[in-house]
């Protein structure tokens, strides 16, 4: 038997990756018994059908399916993923009534258990909106994660999923093993990005889509075939695990008839093959990226110093890439242990291209290897990761598909990671990507990134006074300064190692913070008055508040419950809990104990004891929160294994940011820097009007004002699409005055 397994975004037969390309099959009118798949000659005619069609699963949506079902799909090479219809249960949750649903669902579960066409077992299928909304989201919750682990309980090995819809889904379903969706959208822009949101709801687990279909009966065969044809290249460009088409024939039946005023059928009742057949063979067939006609070169550029110890892994995984035009190039950044011996292996065996260079810093390295590359396209990768074996498959996708500049994508802690370098995944202060929307990012990691060459000519190579940390970021914002865009593609995946000890950590978050100040210094108006990145995106990261977070959040419904997509959204209260994390919260704590100190001789100072103990125990709270609800990928680990990774990961969260303000301090950046050289002064919020009686064009105005105000070297910013203001001119913490245009004819 092959086990089907997953990662963080595909699934996996054996070694290979297994996208899962499917069928719905049933319901069928039951015999007079009530067996549902009685007629076992149509049920292997139907297979060998599929089959020949490039099909190699099959989803059964409303039952558990006899085992003869499961040794025809196995004798055809299909698997199979069982329904356990929990959806036909949930009412007990509200009528009490006692009936032992859990035994039922086991009892389903042993039945097809170890199978070896076994694909998934899926929970349940669409519990209705009404109800979900009638017991809230906790409950639905709670009521499939237990049946989740009673299934697990039952059979540990196979994969466990739920199949959602949009109506429901602000459900949080991240302890099953992968995502399902049913997904009826008849515009394909709408449909990918519905995809995309999906990823980044869902971002370490595979998407599946469950159903898709058209009805050939009120749009026609040939609208049916052309929409399945891009509905199902779209599904796995847009990095789906796999797509399940509603339905393999026209034949259904539900509530005790047979169903004919629909036909969302690939094949008729008499499974004669509609043109749909011919569009779903054409897909299934091939590989799942179709619409790069042409793969652009791209140069993958490695940038090590010292980093023989993974270096051998990363140059043994890129060199095993799956797409068809790549170069390599490495750029030994003056290594003094065994790196050369490990790249002369690679340029002999692989013909890698190796740059030998002085120890100059990241940004020079990076600099040498664009010097060299032959590619349209330039992919970074850092020495202690490695990719997917389709990183460049899905980077060339979002680059042959769109007008960005640069994209990037995920980077995950490897499974093989020691514990400390797991704990370290989950802690604050690792590459992280910031993203505006679902697709469009502000920042992009520099472990996964990858550029158009020809936006270096306009925006400039790497700020080489960046030798650490902190170069990414510069070109990022050079780039959007620029007008480019930058995207974010979920499945491009690379496995990053992070630090083995926690030495090595605190060391990085000092150098990060030595990276802020010199950014800062380049990039005044990105940092608020306390000298902190205003990001305009959303920060993804492994650890969370679910604690806080489930306090600022509420789920929209329309009127009555009647929205067809309902989601959950965060107030912006949420953003408060990252305050108490800041390096700047350590100096509250000091003021306040010296306070408490001063106290001790002059008795009204005593007073600050008790804020001095609530600034002390927010911070405690908010790192506890955050690593005792993170969800780990070692579910099945022993109680004090976890108890152990928790404990760390809280202990790294308070260090964190005082190694962070450490580095930051020794560079200079401070909250009081002040390039102005301004006086204190005090003064009442002032406004005043300043009148041009010659005309020149709005825009133009507020651009030269702006180019003069910068002159000053003041810190200006400019107003978002949400400000009432065009103009900011900061002025330290307290302090800053904002310009407003108007026009008045006269």
């Amino acid at each position: 038997m092959v086990p089907y397994t997953r990662n963080v975004k595909f699934l996996h037969r054996g070694e290979e990756k297994y996208y899962v390309k499917g069928v719905t099959y049933g319901a069928f009118k039951p015999s007079d018994d009530g067996t549902e798949f009685h007629d076992k000659l149509r049920i292997r005619r139907d297979f060998e059908l599929m089959k020949s069609y490039g099909i190699n699963s099959v989803r059964i949506p409303h039952t558990t399916p006899p085992v003869h079902l499961l040794d025809i799909a196995y004798e055809n090479d299909l698997s199979v993923m069982v329904g356990l219809s929990a959806e036909q249960y949930i009412g007990y949750l509200i009528d009490h009534k006692k009936f032992d649903y859990k035994a039922e669902i086991r009892k389903k579960v042993l039945s097809v258990k170890g199978h070896p066409a076994l694909l998934a077992y899926s929970l349940g299928n669409e519990i209705p909106a009404s109800l979900a909304r009638w017991l809230g989201p906790g409950k639905i919750e709670n009521y499939l994660n237990n049946l989740y682990k009673m299934v697990k309980d039952e059979d540990p090995d196979t994969l466990v999923t739920y199949v959602n819809y949009p109506t429901t889904e602000y459900l949080n379903l991240t302890f099953i093993d992968f995502i399902s969706f049913n997904i009826y959208l008849e515009e394909k822009i709408k449909f990918e990005n519905y995809v995309s949101r999906l990823h980044n709801l869902y971002p370490y687990k595979p998407i599946l889509m469950s159903e898709v279909g058209l009805d050939a009966l009120r749009n026609g065969e040939d609208a049916q075939s052309q929409f399945l044809n891009w509905q199902l290249r779209s599904a796995f460009e847009k990095g789906c695990a796999g797509v399940y088409i509603f339905s393999w024939t026209d034949e259904w039946y539900r509530a005790g008839s047979e169903v004919d005023d629909w036909k969302f059928g690939i094949t008729d009742k008499e499974r004669n093959p509609k043109k749909a057949c011919q569009a779903v063979k054409s897909v299934f067939s091939s590989e799942p990226f179709y619409s790069v006609e042409k793969y652009p070169k791209i140069s993958v550029v490695v940038c090590t110093y010292n980093g023989s110890v993974t270096l051998d892994q990363t140059l043994k995984h890129i060199s095993s890439l799956k797409y068809p035009d790549y170069e390599v190039i490495v750029v030994n950044d003056g290594s003094t242990d065994s790196t050369s011996l490990i790249l002369e292996k690679y340029r002999l065996k692989h013909g890698f291209k190796i740059v030998e260079t002085e120890n100059k810093g990241l940004s020079s390295a990076r600099n040498q290897g664009i010097r060299v590359a032959k590619g349209e396209i330039i992919a970074f990768i850092d020495d202690d990761a490695y990719p997917d074996s389709n990183w460049l498959h899905y980077l060339a996708i979002s680059f042959s598909n769109s007008d960005y500049s640069a994209v990037g994508g995920p980077n995950n802690s490897p499974g093989e990671d020691s514990f400390i370098s797991k704990c370290i995944g989950y802690s604050p202060g690792g590459p992280i990507h910031v993203l505006i929307d679902d697709e469009f990012a502000e920042h992009i990691p520099g472990c996964n990134m990858a550029f158009r060459k020809s936006v270096f000519q306009d925006v400039g190579l790497f700020d080489e006074r960046f030798r650490i940390a902190g170069d990414d970021v510069d070109l990022c914002w050079r780039l959007l300064e620029k007008g480019y865009k930058i995207a974010y593609n979920p499945c491009a995946i690379v496995w990053h190692h992070r630090r083995d000890t926690v030495f090595k950590y605190l060391k990085q978050q000092k150098n990060y913070g030595k990276a802020e100040s010199i950014l800062e210094d380049k990039w005044p108006q990105k940092y608020n008055s306390l000298g902190h990145v205003s990001w305009s995106g959303k920060i993804y990261n492994n650890y969370n508040f679910e604690i806080l977070k489930s306090f600022t959040t509420r789920i929209y419904q329309g009127v009555w419950g009647t929205a067809p997509y309902q989601s959950i959204y965060e107030t912006r209260l949420s953003n408060l809990r990252s305050v108490f994390l800041l390096p700047e919260w350590i100096f509250l704590n000091l003021i306040l104990g010296v306070f408490t100190f001063l106290g001790l001789f002059w008795q009204p100072l005593i007073y600050t004891l008790p804020l001095l103990i609530l600034s002390i125990i927010i911070p405690l709270i908010s790192s506890f929160s955050s690593s005792m609800y993170i969800r780990l990928y070692e579910k099945d680990a022993p109680k004090f294994t976890k108890l152990k990774f928790k404990t760390v990961i809280f202990f790294l969260q308070l260090l964190q940011p005082i190694f962070r303000l450490y580095g930051r301090l020794t560079s200079g950046l401070t909250p009081w820097r002040n390039k102005l050289n301004l006086k204190f002064s005090f003064s009442f919020r002032n406004n005043d009007a300043i009148w041009f009686n010659d005309w020149e064009m709005p825009e133009k105005r507020v651009e030269n004002l702006e180019s003069l105000i910068r002159e000053t070297g003041a810190i200006v910013l400019r107003g978002s699409e949400y400000d009432n203001w065009d103009l900011k001119v900061k002025c330290g913490m307290f302090a800053g005055s904002k310009v407003r245009m108007a026009i008045e004819d006269h």
